[in-house]
């Protein structure tokens, strides 16, 4: 028995230098990340609405929501950015990896999750390089409903279709995932 062991042992000496990835801290930076840019672009997008109204802040939107993920991402050292299974921006399509997710997210809220507390995150490779992904769902409130709802006002719907002419972004109700946040950090051993 004691060869047993002494031979395992041997055996996994190659592999003694691997480290483990410590997917809780990498989840905890995942969510900082998320929380930044979710309060972000909330914040700019509350101020907007009060001061300009809906069809000015989709204009207000348009220009300035990828930069605010490129800054967030920047400054978290990652990378983060929103997706939706009915995406606006063809920017933000889902990859095959995110589109997984994001049915797994639907199939969660369809048992009874709130959307609100769905995520996952993974240890992945991306390009060959090993990465971790993390999504966040994010959930259809009240002040969503004015540019994805199903009933949306006629300036608005024609600004929307100025700026996306391929919107598939709205029908949404409150409480439904709307889409999410996507992160990748690097792995670096």
């Amino acid at each position: 028995m004691k060869k047993i062991a002494l031979y395992i042992v041997i055996g996994l000496l190659p592999f003694s230098h691997v480290q483990a990835v410590d997917t809780e801290q990498l989840t905890q930076t995942s969510r900082a990340a998320v929380e930044a840019l979710g309060g972000e672009l909330k914040s700019t997008l509350q101020k907007s609405m009060k001061a300009d109204g809906p069809v000015e802040s989709i204009s207000l939107c348009h220009k300035v929501a990828i930069p605010i993920s490129n800054n967030v991402s920047d400054s978290q050292g990652l990378k983060i950015s929103r997706t939706s299974l009915k995406y606006r921006n063809k920017n933000n399509k889902p990859d095959a990896w995110e589109e997984s997710v994001l049915q797994k997210f639907e199939q969660r809220k369809a048992s009874g999750e709130a959307a609100d507390k769905i995520d996952f995150g993974e240890v992945s490779e991306v390009n060959g390089q090993k990465v971790f992904r993390y999504m966040k769902a994010i959930p259809t409130g009240d002040v969503c409903l004015k540019c994805h709802g199903g009933n949306i006002a006629e300036p608005v719907a024609a600004k929307l279709s100025t700026l996306y002419p391929d919107d598939m972004a709205t029908g949404f109700n409150k409480g439904d995932i709307r889409g999410a946040f996507t992160v990748i950090q690097t792995i670096n051993y």
